[in-house]
C-alpha cells in the first residue's frame, strides 16, 4: 500500500512554490514536505506569521486522487493526530503527534511481511490568513509494525538470569534474531525440517550450545572418556547442575557508571595515619584531622586553593588571583598545628614577614582608581614553606611570606606564588642538590659561570604570560630528563633595523644559558671546577653583527629565532639498587629564519609579533658502547633474544647479568643455597636410601 499518484506531483508543486518564496518574504514551511516513521515531526512556518491560523487534515484518497487543499473547515485535532504551534524568534514551531499508538497490523500480518508499512497516511498543514491558504506542509507516514508505536517497550524487558545457577548464553551461536542460524542446532528458531539439513555439521563445544559440559574432574566421565586406573581416587562427586563454566562468557558483576570529572576529587573520609609515621606521598594532617593544604595547580592548569601538601614532594607554582576575590588566609598559617608524625607530636609552623621590593610585578591592574583614599591592605604575592625532615617525621616548619601593600580599592590581577622544599634535618642552610651523587629526574641542571664571582648558575626557559611577549616573561629552570618546548614574542616594527633585530633575538636567546660549565652530577661543588664540571660547547654562535647584503623595510635575513640544547646523558652505575645518572656533554645551537613584515590589506606602521623559541632534549647513550655481535650471533638468529620467545642466554636468568633487581652477590648467594637444597633433597631421596641400607 502506497501514496496515490497524484501524491509526487502535490509534492513538486508544493516545492517549486515554496523554495523562492522565503527570499521574497512571503508565508513558508520549512521544510516542505516530511518524510515521517516516528510518533513526532516538527516544521518551522516563517515569514510574516502576524495573523495566521496553522490547521491539519487527513488526506483521504478517493478512487486514486487525492483532494484539492482547503482551509476553511480544518481543525486541530484529526482523529489519532494532534497540532501543537509554538512561537518563536521570527517564526512559529509547528508540531504533529501521533496522540496513542493504534495497533494497525495483526500478527499474521507482521509473520508475513515485517517490511511493508503498516500504517500509511498523508497529512496536510495549512497556514491560513482570513480563510485564504498561503502555505502548506505535505507530511507523509510510514510506520512500520517493529516500530516503537506497535509494541510497548515495557512489556519486552529482558530478564537476566543468575549466572552462578544458569548460564546467561544458553545458545552462543545464536547470533541473528528472528531467523535460524546454520549450523547452529540449538537455535530454538530453527525448524525441524532445517536442522535436518546440517545436523551432521553442527557446531560443537560451548559456542556450539553445550555451556556447562561435564568437567574432567566428575567420577561420572571416567567409564565415558577412558580415564586412567587411578582416576576413582581423586575424582570428584558433583552434581552436573554444578558446573565450573558457568559465567564462562560474563562475570555478572555490577559496577554503577563513573562520569568524568575535571575536577580535583578530595576524599570525603580522610584515613589519618600520621601517628604511625609518614611516608612519601601522604597528605600531611593537622590536629583537627583535616588536611594542611597550599594552592597548587592541577593537571587542568587550573589553581586549587585547597590541595593538600603531600610529604616530600616538593612543588613551585604560580596562581593568578583577582583582588577582588583575594581574602588573607595567613592567620589560619600562624595558628595551625600539624602532626609531625609520631604520636602526640604537634609542630607549630614559624612565620616571618617580609615587604615587597616591586609590588607592580606581581599585579596586573585593570582599572584605574577613581578616589585617592589613603586606605590599603596587604597582599601575600609570595609564601615559600621549608619542611624539616627526620625519617618520617617532621621535625621543623618555618614560612616565608612576601607581602605587598596595595590600595583597598585597587582591582586586577595578582600573580601569587607558593613553594614548598622538604629539607634534612641536619642538611642546615646549605644549598640543595639535584641529586647525590647522580641526577634525579625532575631536579634542576646545575650550571656554574667561571667568568663571575657568583657563580651558581642554572638553565633557563621562559615561562610566557598574559599576551606572551618576551618583556613579560619569566624564567623557569631547565629539569633533567624532560624534553620542554618554550618561547615568546618580540614586537617588531615595518621599519626596524635588521642589525638591531639580530641583536636582540641573539640577546633574549643567550640570557638562557648564561653559564660556562654544566655539572656532570647532581652533587658537584660549585666552588670547585674540576669536581665533575662540563664546558658547554656552543656550536653556530650567533654573530649579529654579519649584515647580508640586502636590506629592504621590513625583510631581515639570518635572524637567530630558536636555540637548541641538546643534553647528553647515561647511565653510571648503581647506588642501593638506584641508577645513577650523569651529564656526559651540552651543547646549544642556533638557528635562523628569514623574517618578512606581515602586511593586511595595507602595511600600516604598527608592531609585529616575532616569535623566538628555545627547546631542550635530554639524549641518553650507553655508558659503554656495546660489545660487537659474533658471526655466530649473526648467523643463528634464533638464538637473539629479541627475535624470539625462547631465550637461551637468559635460562639462568638471576645469575646472568641481565638481572638488575639485586646485587650479584646476593644472587650468587641465594643460587648456592638454591643448589645445597637440591643436593640434600636427592641425598636423603629413596635411592640412596635403599643403597645405605643394602650396605648395612
Amino acid at each position: 500500500m502506497g501514496l496515490p499518484p497524484p501524491a509526487p506531483l502535490l509534492l513538486g508543486l508544493l516545492l517549486l512554490l515554496g523554495i523562492p518564496r522565503p527570499l521574497w518574504g512571503d508565508l513558508v514551511f520549512l521544510p516542505a514536505f516530511i518524510r515521517m516513521t516516528g510518533p513526532a515531526v516538527t516544521a518551522s512556518l516563517v515569514g510574516g506569521t502576524e495573523d495566521v491560523t496553522v490547521s491539519l487534515t487527513l488526506l483521504q484518497d478517493k478512487e486514486g486522487l487525492l483532494p484539492v487543499p482547503a482551509c476553511g473547515v480544518l481543525t486541530n485535532e484529526t482523529g489519532d493526530w494532534s497540532l501543537t504551534v509554538t512561537p518563536t524568534v521570527n517564526a512559529l514551531e509547528v508540531t504533529v503527534r501521533l496522540e496513542r499508538g493504534r495497533q494497525r497490523c495483526s500478527s499474521n500480518e507482521t509473520e508475513s511481511s515485517s517490511e511493508s508499512p503498516c500504517m500509511v497516511q498523508a497529512l496536510l498543514v495549512s497556514a491560513s490568513r482570513n480563510s485564504s491558504c498561503l502555505a502548506h506542509l505535505l507530511i507523509r507516514v510510514e510506520i512500520y509494525a517493529n516500530s516503537s508505536l506497535a509494541h510497548n517497550a515495557s512489556e519486552n524487558v529482558t530478564v537476566i538470569p543468575n549466572q552462578v545457577y544458569q548460564p546467561l548464553g544458553p545458545c552462543p551461536c545464536n547470533l541473528t534474531a528472528g531467523a535460524c542460524d546454520v549450523r547452529c542446532c540449538c537455535d530454538q528458531e530453527c525448524s525441524s525440517d532445517l536442522t535436518e539439513l546440517f545436523r551432521e555439521a553442527c557446531f560443537t563445544g560451548i559456542f556450539g550450545g553445550d555451556v556447562s559440559p561435564d568437567s574432567d574432574h566428575l567420577c561420572s566421565v571416567q567409564e565415558s572418556r577412558g580415564a586412567p586406573g587411578w582416576f576413582p581416587f581423586l575424582c570428584v562427586q558433583s552434581s552436573p547442575a554444578n558446573s565450573p563454566f558457568l559465567g564462562y562468557f560474563y562475570h555478572g558483576s555490577l559496577s554503577s557508571q563513573r562520569r568524568a570529572s575535571f575536577g580535583v576529587h578530595l576524599h570525603a573520609d580522610l584515613r589519618d595515619l600520621s601517628d604511625f609515621g609518614y611516608k612519601q606521598g601522604d597528605p600531611i594532617m593537622t590536629v583537627d584531622k583535616t588536611y594542611f593544604t597550599i594552592p597548587q595547580v592541577s593537571l587542568a592548569g587550573q589553581c586549587v586553593q585547597n590541595a593538600p601538601v603531600a610529604f616530600l614532594h616538593n612543588f613551585d607554582v604560580r596562581c593568578a588571583t583577582n583582588l577582588e576575590a583575594y581574602q588573607e588566609q595567613d592567620g589560619g598559617v600562624i595558628h595551625a598545628k600539624i602532626k609531625n608524625g609520631a604520636v602526640g607530636g604537634i609542630v607549630t609552623p614559624r612565620v616571618t614577614y617580609e615587604e615587597a621590593a616591586d609590588p607592580d610585578a606581581f599585579i596586573t591592574r585593570t582599572g584605574t582608581l577613581l578616589s585617592n583614599e589613603s586606605a590599603s591592605r596587604n597582599v601575600n604575592v609570595e609564601e615559600h614553606y621549608i619542611f624539616r625532615w627526620n625519617n618520617n617525621t617532621i621535625s621543623e616548619i618555618t614560612v616565608k611570606i612576601i607581602r605587598a601593600e596595595i590600595n583597598a580599592h585597587q582591582k586586577g590581577i595578582m600573580t601569587q606564588r607558593f613553594t614548598v622544599k622538604f629539607l634534612s634535618y641536619n642538611s642546615g642552610e646549605a644549598k640543595e642538590f639535584s641529586g647525590n651523587p647522580g641526577y634525579q629526574l625532575g631536579k634542576p641542571v646545575r650550571a656554574l659561570d667561571i667568568n663571575r664571582m657568583n657563580n651558581e648558575r642554572t638553565l633557563h626557559l621562559w615561562q610566557s604570560a598574559g599576551r606572551g611577549l618576551c618583556t613579560s616573561a619569566t624564567f623557569k629552570p631547565v629539569l633533567f630528563g624532560e624534553d620542554t618546548l618554550s618561547g615568546c614574542l618580540l614586537e617588531v616594527g615595518i621599519h626596524e633595523n635588521c642589525t638591531r633585530l639580530r641583536e636582540n633575538a641573539a640577546e633574549l636567546l643567550d640570557s638562557l644559558v648564561q653559564a660556562t660549565h654544566v655539572a656532570m652530577r647532581g652533587n658537584s661543588d660549585y666552588s670547585d671546577p674540576s669536581d665533575g664540571w662540563l664546558e658547554i660547547i656552543r656550536a653556530d654562535a650567533a654573530d649579529p653583527g654579519a649584515a647580508p647584503p640586502l636590506s629592504v623595510h621590513g625583510l631581515c635575513a639570518d635572524v637567530p629565532a630558536r636555540l637548541h640544547i641538546r643534553i647528553l646523558v647515561s647511565d653510571a652505575g648503581a647506588v642501593e639498587g638506584m641508577t645513577q645518572h650523569e651529564i656526559v656533554g651540552v651543547e646549544t645551537r642556533f638557528s635562523t629564519v628569514n623574517w618578512q613584515f606581515q602586511c593586511g590589506l595595507t602595511c600600516e606602521d604598527k608592531a609585529d609579533l616575532f616569535p623566538v623559541s628555545a627547546s631542550v632534549q635530554f639524549i641518553k647513550i650507553p655508558a659503554q658502547l656495546p660489545r660487537p655481535l659474533t658471526r655466530f650471533q649473526i648467523n643463528f638468529t634464533e638464538y637473539d633474544c629479541n627475535r624470539n620467545e625462547v631465550c637461551w642466554p637468559q635460562l639462568l636468568y638471576p645469575l646472568t647479568h641481565y638481572y638488575q633487581g639485586e646485587p650479584y652477590s646476593q644472587c650468587v648467594a641465594k643460587g648456592l643455597l638454591l643448589v645445597s637444597f637440591f643436593v640434600l633433597a636427592a641425598f636423603l631421596s629413596n635411592p640412596w636410601t635403599r643403597t645405605c641400607k643394602a650396605n648395612a
